[in-house]
C-alpha cells in the first residue's frame, strides 16, 4: 500500500467516520473541537469565514461562492464533506487540494496529543483544515457544516456570513424529526450581529430562523425575494441548481454590501467555471455521451425530488438506473419518486451503511420499481452498459457513496 494511502487508512480505520458508521462516528457537543482549537493556537481566527449549512444545496452553494471569491482575486480556503474518490477534496485552497506531505505530516506531529482524546474523523478533519488555511494564509476560508449546524465542530467560526440553503427531512436521529427541529439545529449556525441568507422558506422553518436571527440582532435575508441586477449562465445545469444559484448570488450580494470587491464580471466568471475553479464534481455530472452518463449525488427526499423530475424528462431509448442507498435515510420515500419506465441495476455501495442490494431491490418492487441487483455499483454500472446502446441514459445515484464507487472505478480503468 502506497504510503499516503496508509495515512488515510489510518484515519478512516481509527477515527470514527460518519459516512461508514453513521450514529457511532456522531458526537454531540464541541468540547474536543474547543480542546483541538486551543492546542492549535485558535487557527480560525486567522482568516475570514463563510459558513454554510442546509440539507441539500451546500455543497453546491459553497463551491459556487468560493469560485467567484478566487475570480475576485481573494486566496480562498474551501472545506466540504464527504469526499469522492479523494480525502484531500475536502481540504482546498483556490481549488487545488491539501498535499499528501501535509496530511501525512499533521497525523504524525499531533498524533500523541489527539489520540487521548478519541475524536471523530470530522473533528480531527475540521481541526487539520483550519490549522492548513492558517498556514496557507488564506484571505477567506468558506465553510461547509458536516451535520446540522448547532453542535457541528465547524461551528467554532464567527464567520462574516452565514447561509442556510434550505432544510428537508434527512438525519431525523440526530437532528429532530420535524422541519422546524431540523431548522432549530441549522439555525444554530446564525452569529450575533452576521448577517444570515435562506436559500428557501418554508411555512414551518421561516419562524424558526426568524425568531433565531431576532434573538441574537443578525440581519435575515431570503434568497427568493431577492432580485439579482443581471442574469448569469450557471455551469451547474441539474434543476434544482436554479435555488442554489438564486441562494449564491444572493449570499454574493450580502458580501458585497459587507465590503467584499466583487465585480460583475467575476461573478459571471465564477458562475461559469465553478467545476474548473474549486474541482466539484458529482451535481448531475455528465460523464459522457452515447449513451449518455450521468451521476449525481442527490441522496434524500428533498435532493432526488428534483432529479427524479429531471430523470423523468430525458429523451431517450431506455433510461436504466444504477441505483443504492444507505440504510439510514427514507428509502421508501425516495422510491416513490423514482420513475417507474426505467431498467434498475439495484447496487451495494462500499460502506458498512450500505443498503443491502438483494433488500433494496425487494423494497423497490413494491413501488413498481424492477431490474437486477448487483453486489458492488462497478458490476451494476458494467451490467448497464453492456445492455445500453447509443441513444439510452444511463443514470447513477441514489447515495453519495454510489457516486463515489462508481467514479473510483472510472478512474482506476481510466475511463474518465
Amino acid at each position: 500500500m502506497p504510503k499516503f494511502e496508509q495515512y488515510t487508512d489510518y484515519l478512516f480505520s481509527q477515527v470514527p467516520m460518519f459516512q461508514n458508521v453513521g450514529s457511532q462516528a456522531y458526537k454531540e457537543g464541541l468540547e474536543n473541537t474547543h480542546i483541538l482549537d486551543e492546542h492549535f493556537g485558535h487557527p480560525h481566527t486567522k482568516f475570514r469565514t463563510i459558513h454554510i449549512a442546509g440539507t441539500n444545496g451546500k455543497g453546491s452553494c459553497s463551491h459556487t461562492i468560493a469560485s467567484v471569491l478566487q475570480e475576485a482575486g481573494y486566496k480562498v480556503g474551501l472545506f466540504t464533506s464527504p469526499h469522492l474518490t479523494d480525502f484531500k477534496e475536502r481540504i482546498r485552497v483556490n481549488g487545488k487540494m491539501i498535499s499528501e506531505q501535509y496530511v501525512m505530516d499533521f497525523i504524525d506531529q499531533e498524533r500523541s496529543f489527539f489520540e487521548p482524546l478519541y475524536p471523530t474523523f470530522f473533528e480531527l478533519t475540521t481541526a487539520m483544515a483550519f490549522n492548513y488555511f492558517a498556514e496557507q494564509k488564506v484571505d477567506v476560508a468558506v465553510v461547509e457544516v458536516g451535520l446540522g449546524g448547532r453542535l457541528d465542530c465547524t461551528n467554532i467560526i464567527t464567520p462574516d456570513l452565514c447561509v442556510i440553503t434550505n432544510i428537508s427531512f434527512d438525519h431525523v436521529q440526530y437532528l429532530g424529526d420535524t422541519l422546524a427541529k431540523i431548522a432549530g439545529e441549522k439555525a444554530g449556525i446564525i452569529k450575533p450581529h452576521v448577517p444570515v441568507v435562506i436559500g428557501e422558506g418554508h411555512e414551518e422553518t421561516t419562524p424558526v430562523f426568524l425568531a433565531k436571527a431576532k434573538e441574537v440582532e443578525a440581519d435575515i435575508f431570503f434568497a427568493e425575494q431577492f432580485q439579482p441586477e443581471e442574469s448569469y449562465p450557471y455551469e451547474l445545469t441539474g434543476l434544482y441548481q436554479a435555488k442554489n444559484k438564486q441562494t449564491s448570488l444572493c449570499a454574493i450580494s450580502q458580501l458585497i454590501r459587507i465590503g467584499y470587491h466583487i465585480s460583475s464580471e467575476d461573478i459571471r466568471k465564477g458562475l461559469l467555471h465553478v467545476c474548473r475553479n474549486t474541482g466539484l464534481r458529482g451535481r448531475w455530472h455528465i460523464i459522457q455521451h452515447h449513451p449518455t452518463v450521468i451521476c449525481d449525488t442527490g441522496h434524500n427526499v428533498g435532493g432526488i425530488t428534483y432529479t427524479a423530475q429531471q430523470l423523468k424528462e430525458q429523451k431517450c431509448k431506455t433510461l436504466r438506473i444504477v441505483f443504492g442507498m444507505v440504510s439510514d435515510k427514507d428509502i421508501n420515500s425516495v422510491l416513490e419518486l423514482m420513475p417507474k419506465n426505467a431498467v434498475y441495476y439495484f447496487c451495494q455501495a462500499s460502506v458498512k451503511r450500505a443498503m443491502p442490494h438483494n433488500e433494496l431491490k425487494k423494497l423497490a418492487k413494491q413501488h413498481g420499481l424492477s431490474g437486477y441487483s448487483y453486489k458492488t455499483v462497478e458490476n451494476a454500472y458494467k451490467k448497464a452498459m453492456k445492455q445500453a446502446d447509443a441513444k439510452d441514459v444511463i443514470f447513477v445515484g441514489g447515495s453519495t457513496f454510489v457516486v463515489a464507487d462508481f467514479l473510483n472505478y472510472r478512474e482506476k480503468n481510466m475511463l474518465l
